[in-house]
Protein backbone atom coordinates (compact mmCIF):
# COMPACT_ATOMS: atom_id res chain seq x y z
CA UNK A 1 0.00 0.00 0.00
CA UNK A 2 1.06 3.46 -0.67
CA UNK A 3 0.42 6.14 2.28
CA UNK A 4 -0.71 9.78 1.38
CA UNK A 5 -0.49 12.58 4.19
CA UNK A 6 -2.38 15.40 3.49
CA UNK A 7 -3.23 18.96 5.34
CA UNK A 8 -6.54 20.52 5.09
CA UNK A 9 -8.30 23.65 6.11
CA UNK A 10 -11.29 25.25 7.18
CA UNK A 11 -11.71 28.49 6.35
CA UNK A 12 -14.93 30.49 6.52
CA UNK A 13 -18.35 29.92 7.46
CA UNK A 14 -17.26 25.48 7.35
CA UNK A 15 -15.32 26.32 10.54
CA UNK A 16 -18.33 24.91 12.43
CA UNK A 17 -18.25 22.09 10.47
CA UNK A 18 -17.85 19.16 12.81
CA UNK A 19 -15.38 16.15 12.17
CA UNK A 20 -18.04 13.83 11.44
CA UNK A 21 -19.05 16.24 8.42
CA UNK A 22 -15.98 16.66 7.09
CA UNK A 23 -15.13 13.03 7.56
CA UNK A 24 -18.76 12.54 5.42
CA UNK A 25 -17.44 15.30 2.84
CA UNK A 26 -13.34 14.21 2.81
CA UNK A 27 -15.37 9.92 1.46
CA UNK A 28 -17.72 11.30 -1.13
CA UNK A 29 -14.71 13.42 -2.84
CA UNK A 30 -12.65 9.92 -2.66
CA UNK A 31 -15.47 8.38 -3.97
CA UNK A 32 -15.60 11.17 -7.10
CA UNK A 33 -11.96 11.52 -7.29
CA UNK A 34 -12.03 7.60 -8.31
CA UNK A 35 -8.83 7.54 -5.86
CA UNK A 36 -8.23 3.76 -5.21
CA UNK A 37 -8.36 3.60 -1.65
CA UNK A 38 -7.73 0.61 0.58
CA UNK A 39 -10.59 -0.69 2.49
CA UNK A 40 -10.24 -2.27 5.96
CA UNK A 41 -11.32 -5.82 6.16
CA UNK A 42 -14.73 -7.14 8.43
CA UNK A 43 -18.14 -7.03 8.44
CA UNK A 44 -18.77 -3.84 7.21
CA UNK A 45 -14.89 -2.53 5.36
CA UNK A 46 -14.49 1.08 5.24
CA UNK A 47 -11.30 3.15 3.40
CA UNK A 48 -8.64 3.62 5.56
CA UNK A 49 -8.35 7.08 6.47
CA UNK A 50 -6.83 8.23 9.75
CA UNK A 51 -7.70 12.05 11.26
CA UNK A 52 -4.74 13.57 13.33
CA UNK A 53 -5.73 15.74 15.98
CA UNK A 54 -8.50 17.31 14.62
CA UNK A 55 -9.80 21.05 15.79
CA UNK A 56 -12.69 21.74 17.73
CA UNK A 57 -16.45 22.41 16.31
CA UNK A 58 -16.45 26.34 15.66
CA UNK A 59 -12.69 27.10 15.18
CA UNK A 60 -11.04 27.58 11.93
CA UNK A 61 -7.63 26.24 10.79
CA UNK A 62 -4.94 25.70 8.18
CA UNK A 63 -3.29 22.55 9.50
CA UNK A 64 -5.40 19.72 9.73
CA UNK A 65 -3.97 16.62 8.71
CA UNK A 66 -5.05 13.28 8.13
CA UNK A 67 -3.61 10.33 6.24
CA UNK A 68 -5.30 7.58 3.36
CA UNK A 69 -3.85 4.13 2.56
CA UNK A 70 -4.04 3.68 -0.95
CA UNK A 71 -4.07 0.08 -2.89
CA UNK A 72 -2.52 1.71 -6.44
CA UNK A 73 0.46 4.50 -6.50
CA UNK A 74 -0.53 7.92 -7.30
CA UNK A 75 1.70 11.06 -7.42
CA UNK A 76 0.91 13.19 -4.11
CA UNK A 77 0.69 16.69 -6.53
CA UNK A 78 -2.20 14.66 -9.06
CA UNK A 79 -3.70 13.62 -6.34
CA UNK A 80 -4.02 16.69 -4.24
CA UNK A 81 -5.76 18.23 -7.28
CA UNK A 82 -8.02 15.62 -7.80
CA UNK A 83 -9.41 15.84 -4.10
CA UNK A 84 -9.45 19.48 -3.60
CA UNK A 85 -11.38 20.08 -6.88
CA UNK A 86 -14.00 17.72 -5.12
CA UNK A 87 -14.34 18.95 -1.73
CA UNK A 88 -16.62 22.36 -0.70
CA UNK A 89 -14.89 25.27 -0.69
CA UNK A 90 -13.54 26.43 2.31
CA UNK A 91 -12.67 22.63 3.23
CA UNK A 92 -9.60 23.15 1.11
CA UNK A 93 -6.68 20.00 0.69
CA UNK A 94 -4.11 21.91 0.12
CA UNK A 95 -0.64 19.86 0.78
CA UNK A 96 -0.01 16.08 -0.18
CA UNK A 97 3.21 13.95 0.85
CA UNK A 98 3.78 10.43 0.03
CA UNK A 99 4.17 9.13 3.92
CA UNK A 100 7.79 7.85 4.57
CA UNK A 101 7.72 7.90 8.49
CA UNK A 102 5.56 6.08 11.30
CA UNK A 103 6.14 8.78 13.70
CA UNK A 104 3.94 11.29 12.28
CA UNK A 105 1.31 11.82 14.94
CA UNK A 106 4.51 11.99 17.71
CA UNK A 107 6.00 14.78 15.81
CA UNK A 108 2.22 16.60 16.34
CA UNK A 109 3.68 18.45 19.72
CA UNK A 110 2.29 21.84 19.87
CA UNK A 111 -0.20 24.22 17.79
CA UNK A 112 -0.45 27.86 16.81
CA UNK A 113 -3.68 29.81 17.39
CA UNK A 114 -5.17 32.95 16.59
CA UNK A 115 -7.28 34.71 18.11
CA UNK A 116 -9.35 37.17 17.03
CA UNK A 117 -10.66 39.31 19.93
CA UNK A 118 -13.64 41.99 18.35
CA UNK A 119 -14.67 44.99 21.24
CA UNK A 120 -11.26 44.33 23.05
CA UNK A 121 -9.03 46.93 22.70
CA UNK A 122 -4.88 45.92 22.33
CA UNK A 123 -3.87 47.63 25.65
CA UNK A 124 -6.30 46.12 27.63
CA UNK A 125 -5.50 42.49 25.73
CA UNK A 126 -1.57 43.22 26.43
CA UNK A 127 -2.53 43.66 30.28
CA UNK A 128 -4.63 40.45 30.20
CA UNK A 129 -1.79 38.88 28.34
CA UNK A 130 0.69 40.12 31.23
CA UNK A 131 -1.17 38.72 33.92
CA UNK A 132 -1.76 35.42 32.38
CA UNK A 133 1.76 34.96 31.55
CA UNK A 134 3.14 36.24 35.32
CA UNK A 135 1.24 33.29 36.90
CA UNK A 136 2.49 30.30 37.67
CA UNK A 137 -0.36 28.82 37.71
CA UNK A 138 -3.79 29.53 35.80
CA UNK A 139 -6.47 27.13 36.84
CA UNK A 140 -9.38 26.46 34.97
CA UNK A 141 -12.88 24.66 34.66
CA UNK A 142 -14.14 22.36 31.44
CA UNK A 143 -16.60 20.47 31.27
CA UNK A 144 -16.33 16.84 30.21
CA UNK A 145 -18.09 13.99 29.71
CA UNK A 146 -16.82 13.09 33.31
CA UNK A 147 -18.18 15.97 34.56
CA UNK A 148 -16.57 19.13 35.44
CA UNK A 149 -12.68 19.01 35.63
CA UNK A 150 -10.35 21.45 36.96
CA UNK A 151 -6.81 22.30 35.34
CA UNK A 152 -3.89 24.06 34.86
CA UNK A 153 -3.70 25.87 31.58
CA UNK A 154 -0.76 27.99 32.10
CA UNK A 155 1.41 25.36 31.91
CA UNK A 156 1.32 24.08 28.51
CA UNK A 157 1.22 27.81 26.84
CA UNK A 158 5.15 28.43 25.49
CA UNK A 159 3.94 32.28 24.47
CA UNK A 160 1.24 34.55 24.06
CA UNK A 161 1.71 37.99 22.68
CA UNK A 162 -1.32 40.36 21.56
CA UNK A 163 -1.00 42.70 18.88
CA UNK A 164 -4.05 45.35 17.14
CA UNK A 165 -5.13 44.19 14.01
CA UNK A 166 -4.67 47.32 12.22
CA UNK A 167 -0.90 47.15 13.33
CA UNK A 168 1.48 47.27 10.22
CA UNK A 169 3.07 43.66 9.94
CA UNK A 170 0.06 42.32 11.61
CA UNK A 171 -1.77 39.98 9.18
CA UNK A 172 -4.55 37.91 10.29
CA UNK A 173 -5.60 34.77 9.11
CA UNK A 174 -9.26 35.41 9.91
CA UNK A 175 -10.82 36.87 6.44
CA UNK A 176 -9.89 33.47 4.76
CA UNK A 177 -9.31 31.31 7.70
CA UNK A 178 -12.50 31.98 10.05
CA UNK A 179 -13.37 35.59 9.83
CA UNK A 180 -17.01 36.24 8.14
CA UNK A 181 -17.10 39.64 10.84
CA UNK A 182 -16.67 42.97 10.21
CA UNK A 183 -13.31 44.63 10.30
CA UNK A 184 -14.57 48.02 12.54
CA UNK A 185 -14.06 49.23 15.69
CA UNK A 186 -11.65 48.28 18.61
CA UNK A 187 -9.94 44.31 17.49
CA UNK A 188 -7.31 43.12 19.47
CA UNK A 189 -5.26 39.22 17.96
CA UNK A 190 -3.48 36.84 20.35
CA UNK A 191 -1.07 34.69 19.24
CA UNK A 192 -0.37 31.71 20.94
CA UNK A 193 1.51 28.70 21.13
CA UNK A 194 0.17 25.55 23.37
CA UNK A 195 2.14 22.48 23.68
CA UNK A 196 -0.08 19.15 23.24
CA UNK A 197 -0.52 18.09 26.54
CA UNK A 198 -2.70 15.47 28.53
CA UNK A 199 -5.23 17.07 29.58
CA UNK A 200 -5.20 19.20 26.07
CA UNK A 201 -5.29 22.78 26.53
CA UNK A 202 -7.35 24.61 24.27
CA UNK A 203 -7.66 28.12 22.93
CA UNK A 204 -11.05 28.69 24.77
CA UNK A 205 -9.39 27.11 28.18
CA UNK A 206 -6.74 29.95 27.82
CA UNK A 207 -9.69 32.51 27.46
CA UNK A 208 -11.06 31.26 30.86
CA UNK A 209 -7.76 31.73 31.89
CA UNK A 210 -8.02 35.19 31.08
CA UNK A 211 -10.72 35.97 32.26
CA UNK A 212 -9.86 34.68 35.68
CA UNK A 213 -6.38 36.31 36.08
CA UNK A 214 -7.87 40.01 34.48
CA UNK A 215 -11.04 39.39 34.05
CA UNK A 216 -11.19 39.88 30.38
CA UNK A 217 -14.79 38.97 28.63
CA UNK A 218 -14.87 39.80 25.18
CA UNK A 219 -18.37 40.95 24.47
CA UNK A 220 -18.77 38.83 21.83
CA UNK A 221 -16.98 35.24 20.98
CA UNK A 222 -13.51 34.76 19.95
CA UNK A 223 -12.95 33.73 16.33
CA UNK A 224 -10.19 31.18 16.60
CA UNK A 225 -7.84 29.65 14.26
CA UNK A 226 -5.13 27.45 14.54
CA UNK A 227 -2.23 28.77 11.99
CA UNK A 228 -0.11 25.23 12.35
CA UNK A 229 0.83 22.65 14.05
CA UNK A 230 3.64 20.35 14.57
CA UNK A 231 7.16 19.71 15.55
CA UNK A 232 7.76 22.72 18.61
CA UNK A 233 11.19 24.12 18.21
CA UNK A 234 12.04 24.74 21.40
CA UNK A 235 15.41 27.45 20.40
CA UNK A 236 12.88 29.98 18.94
CA UNK A 237 9.63 28.85 20.36
CA UNK A 238 7.54 28.06 16.57
CA UNK A 239 5.77 25.36 15.28
CA UNK A 240 7.44 24.24 12.50
CA UNK A 241 5.70 21.70 9.52
CA UNK A 242 5.03 18.34 10.32
CA UNK A 243 5.45 17.14 6.33
CA UNK A 244 8.98 17.86 6.08
CA UNK A 245 10.18 14.75 7.02
CA UNK A 246 8.57 12.94 4.87
CA UNK A 247 9.62 15.33 1.75
CA UNK A 248 13.24 14.87 3.19
CA UNK A 249 12.63 11.09 3.03
CA UNK A 250 11.68 10.89 -0.38
CA UNK A 251 13.94 13.65 -1.50
CA UNK A 252 16.52 11.17 -0.35
CA UNK A 253 14.65 7.65 -1.88
CA UNK A 254 14.33 9.76 -5.30
CA UNK A 255 17.59 10.64 -5.48
CA UNK A 256 20.27 8.48 -7.84
CA UNK A 257 21.43 5.51 -5.66
CA UNK A 258 18.06 5.97 -3.70
CA UNK A 259 15.08 3.52 -3.34
CA UNK A 260 12.30 5.06 -5.06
Amino acid sequence: MQRIRLRYTKRGRLRFTSHRDFQRAFERALRRAQVPMAYSAGFTPHPKVSYANAAPTGTGSEAEYLEIALTERRDPAELLGQLDTSMPTGLDIIDAVEARTSDFTDRLQASEWELRLTGVEPQEAERAVAAFLAAETVEVERQTKKGLRTFDARSAVTSLTSADSSADGVVSASPQAGGDRPGDGACAILRLVVRHLTPAVRPDDVLSGLRATADLAPPVPAAVTRLAQGPLDEETGTVTDPLAADRDATLVATAPGGNA
